[in-house]
């Protein structure tokens, strides 16, 4: 398989010549997907971002080199997959040779990817959020792919770009580049690889790194080793890097399902529920890596905690870090405060679970087992006094959690005493909170004037933003002046927030990027799924915001729960308590609202959001930045149906208003998803999208020719004229595409190239379309006819070339049609468009299934050909 992916690099070199790595030395796998960012003096100065996956290097160069700047984009320039033992190479590639000049290993480390998607499906979806834990970068960034190549799409260009965390600077992020001028790997600096002088680099692929890439606490020295490996054998024989022992560099924690209230019997053991940062402690020779629930390191912010290990046997430790209040209790707010102001040497580690013991894994023995290893680990104070081992109650979980209410501690958790560690949640660790507490992302805020009010805040629900509600109170005057010096930077125009309950725009309200995640506690759920009586404890760094979703009960919940609006929503829907549904993070109120009757299987108004969510990724191409004109049927495809291409008073802040030269009323645009399931909330059944290029209303954008076959015309007729129409169309050098209409016909579509400062207009377009059809005519009037008469049209084929004029629409490809069966407009291959085609067949039922196996359409966006070659050709064959 790698070998395959590394047919275009081996095709562009001459390894008679150059002394790149031919890919032909077959590298270990690590533990750790690893990186390498290369220096590259080549035509141009930049630098090539390779990062493992799947047994090679996907590689970019990055113009100007990485920023940690968040507001720098960087251009990355997606190049050929390289081999993974060219992480090890350093030199120079000889002038006339692909990519000649001087190479030189600028970064390298380890990665791993953020959110919910694989890396590889994140790279088709064009957004890969990683983080870095290399020797010079560290933190989250994410590769953007962009829209429009700017040379044409023979390249593909991305952006690289720094997230907003603890490793970011506002200003001047490349100035990194300029500071760290020398190899990780040897020391060296361009002049001298590219002289051929110096020691060799250090090997990183084709063996164990000499130092790690992530940052350790070096107890000999005192200090937070950066791990360079320009700083020697005598340093690296002192430091013991963290992943050299046979221990994991890292382990994903385990997670707590929420309940009511503790579970019963004595099968369980309770703990006291810390209000601090989870975090990782693994002691390796004296030599000590603090690091957060994602994998994060963290020692340089906690040092004391560090050096307060060191002393400890080498272990892995599942615990918690938190500051404590005057009365000895965990305090958020002041962990908070410790952190910004970096007054860190009071902080408490409490240790609560043992992962490893030395070389033994410990993950599979009960629970029982771990503690009890812990706590001997721990005796006689090795640790110190601010690494504690965590107590526990055996009975009375329900007593337990009373008590510590009273102690207006958190709640508790409560874990199985036989089970072992597995990372992710589990029903065998169990949390019970005193009061509603919450992780959110902050969406927006509030002020009056120049004064502070509020947070408006929500959460993620498959890859949608839900508002949840605002923040009112748990603000001094410093948290509010914290508070505006972070949300400021990232302010933006649009709402990041969606559904029909998210707020709107109003005077004092501020919209930002939802990147910062705050903890709230709150008095409850309101009807309208919104917290009520909010409360603000404070950020945090440890978790990301695409991470932040309401929690997840354990099943079953041994108590009647309040159930908010907003939860995971199972496969046919999330209910609330106010009989509404949830899709894509839109409330649909009556969500069992029949559309399409159907015997004992109707369509509903929750049926077709969940369509729409089904296909929505593949739709949306097909009518983002077009004015989209719908058919809705309040009371079902039975009642009264309208068509309607203006906005509507209330119209959801998720669909885009447009406004078109000759109109004062704004039309409707959909250009997210989610405004597909806003249109299902209003009974919209039918999109009909303008042909124009998106978001330029006056170019032509497609070309769709609509057989409408009469009465008496037998469906393969149609078949053989779609054929007939596309042949002819690559006659004239455009290619054609073929979907069902979702009634008796069907549309060839054909995508157009746009001709800067020499587009056709509409009237050009629409005279092609009309002379294509009138020629099929002139050759078989007893077949075809152009006039839309319908007596006209018994035996014939109408060939409507009117969808071709500037305001014109035509049904959208995977729309459902407000016809009995619950039809949709199906894009086909050519190979499905035979006599044997059954248009009925592609349903709202069916359709989810059979677009995500079809090959359909799969080249339409790099099939687009220019309309005014087309013109020419035409008018020489008359």
């Amino acid at each position: 398989m790698a070998n395959d992916k590394l047919r275009t690099y081996k095709q562009k070199r001459d390894f008679k010549r150059t002394t790149e790595p031919g890919g032909l030395v077959e590298v270990k796998p690590s533990n750790r997907l690893r990186f390498v960012i290369q220096k590259h003096d080549a035509t141009r100065l930049h630098y090539d971002l390779r990062l493992e996956l799947d047994g090679v290097f996907k590689s970019w160069a990055v113009t100007r080199g990485p920023s940690l700047d968040p507001a720098d984009k960087r251009l990355a320039v997606e190049v050929e997959d390289h081999p993974l033992d060219y992480g090890d190479f350093e030199g120079t590639i000889p002038n006339g040779e692909y990519g000649g000049g001087t190479v030189m290993l600028w970064d390298r480390g380890t990665w791993q990817p953020e959110g919910h998607l694989d890396p590889e499906e994140a790279l088709r979806k064009g957004d890969l959020k990683f983080v870095l834990n290399g020797a010079r970068l560290h933190g989250s960034f994410v590769l953007v792919r962009m829209k429009k190549d700017r040379d044409g799409g023979k390249r593909t260009n991305w952006l690289l770009i720094k997230h907003s965390d603890e490793h970011a600077v506002a200003k001047n992020g490349g100035a990194i580049l300029g500071a760290e001028k020398n190899s990780v790997a040897s020391g060296r600096d361009m002049a001298t690889i590219a002289a051929g002088r110096g020691r060799k680099p250090r090997p990183f692929m084709l063996s164990e790194p000499v130092v790690s890439a992530d940052a350790v606490w070096d107890s000999s020295e005192g200090l937070a080793a950066e791990n360079r490996a320009t700083q020697g054998k005598k340093r690296a024989s002192k430091s013991k890097p963290c992943h050299q022992s046979t221990m994991p560099d890292f382990i994903a924690p385990q997670l707590c399902k929420t309940q009511d209230r503790p579970p019963p019997g004595s099968a369980w053991l309770h703990e006291i529920k810390f209000d601090g940062y989870r975090t990782q402690m693994r002691i390796d020779a004296g030599k000590v890596c603090l690091k957060t629930r994602k994998g994060l390191d963290w020692t340089s912010r906690f040092q004391q905690t560090a050096m307060d290990a060191a002393g400890l046997p080498d272990a892995i430790v599942d615990g918690e870090i938190c500051a404590l209040d005057g009365h000895g209790a965990p305090d958020f707010a002041a962990l908070q405060a410790a952190l910004s102001e970096g007054r860190t040497k009071a902080l408490v580690f409490f240790a609560f679970d043992l992962l490893f013991d030395g070389e033994e894994d410990m993950r599979e023995l009960p629970l029982s087992d771990r503690k009890n290893r812990l706590k001997n680990l721990l005796a006689d104070n090795k640790g110190g006094p601010l690494i504690r081992y965590v107590d526990h109650f055996e009975t009375g979980g329900d007593a337990v959690l009373r008590s510590a209410c009273k102690l207006s501690l958190e709640g508790i958790v409560s874990k199985k005493l036989d089970a072992p560690y597995k990372s992710g949640r589990s029903d065998s660790w169990i949390k019970s909170k005193c009061r509603a507490g919450h992780e959110v992302v902050i969406g927006g805020y509030a002020t009056n004037g120049s004064q502070f009010r509020s947070l408006l805040v929500g959460v993620y629900r498959d890859d949608h933003f839900v508002y949840l509600g605002r923040v009112g109170t748990g603000f001094g005057a410093g948290r509010s002046r914290l508070l505006l010096e972070t949300l400021q930077p990232l302010t933006v125009s649009h709402s990041p927030f969606t559904g029909i309950g998210a707020p709107k725009k109003e005077a004092g309200v501020h919209w930002v990027k939802p990147e910062k995640v705050a903890e709230i506690e709150f008095a409850g759920w309101g009807a309208n799924g919104l917290v009520r009586q909010a409360a603000f404890k404070g950020l945090r760094e440890d978790k990301p915001a695409d991470e932040v979703t309401t929690d997840e009960p354990a099943s079953p919940s041994p108590s009647k729960a309040a159930k908010p609006v907003v939860r995971k929503s199972a496969s046919a829907g999330s209910l609330s308590s106010s009989g509404k549904a949830e899709v894509m993070g839109v409330l649909l109120s009556h969500p069992d609202k029949v559309l399409w009757p159907d015997g004992e299987n109707p369509v509903t108004k929750e049926d077709l959001a969940h369509y729409h969510e089904a296909v929505g990724t593949w739709l949306i191409e097909h009518v983002r930045g077009r004015p989209c004109s719908v058919i809705r049927a309040p009371d079902g495809i039975e009642g009264e149906q309208f068509f309607q291409r203006h906005a509507m008073p209330g119209t959801s802040n998720l669909l885009e208003l447009v406004k078109v030269t000759g109109d004062k009323k704004p039309y409707l645009q959909v250009d997210r998803i989610e405004g597909l399931a806003a249109l299902a909330q209003v009974a919209a059944l039918e999109l009909h999208p303008w042909n124009c290029q998106p978001n330029e209303l006056e170019v032509p954008g497609r070309l769709v020719f609509d057989l409408d076959p009469g009465p008496d015309v037998a469906f393969s007729t149609v078949v053989d004229t779609a054929r007939e129409l596309r042949d002819r169309l690559d006659a004239l050098g455009l290619l054609g595409f073929c979907k069902t209409t979702g009634g008796k016909g069907l549309h060839v579509v054909t995508p157009l190239k746009t001709e800067k400062g020499k587009s056709p207009s509409w009237d050009n377009a629409k005279d092609f379309a009309r002379r294509v059809c009138e020629q099929m005519v002139e050759e078989q009037p007893d077949l075809y006819l152009t006039k839309m008469a319908k007596k006209l049209r018994n035996g014939r084929i109408f060939l409507d070339y009117l969808r071709n004029d500037r305001m014109a629409t035509a049904v959208a490809p995977l729309s459902p049609r407000a016809r009995p069966g619950a039809t949709v407009s199906m894009p086909l291959t050519w190979g499905q468009v035979k006599t044997d085609l059954d248009p009925a067949r592609f349903t709202i039922r069916t359709v989810p299934g059979l677009i995500s196996k079809s090959d359909a359409w799969k080249d339409y966006c790099q099939s687009e050909r220019p309309l005014g070659e087309a013109i020419r050709r035409l008018y020489k064959t008359r």
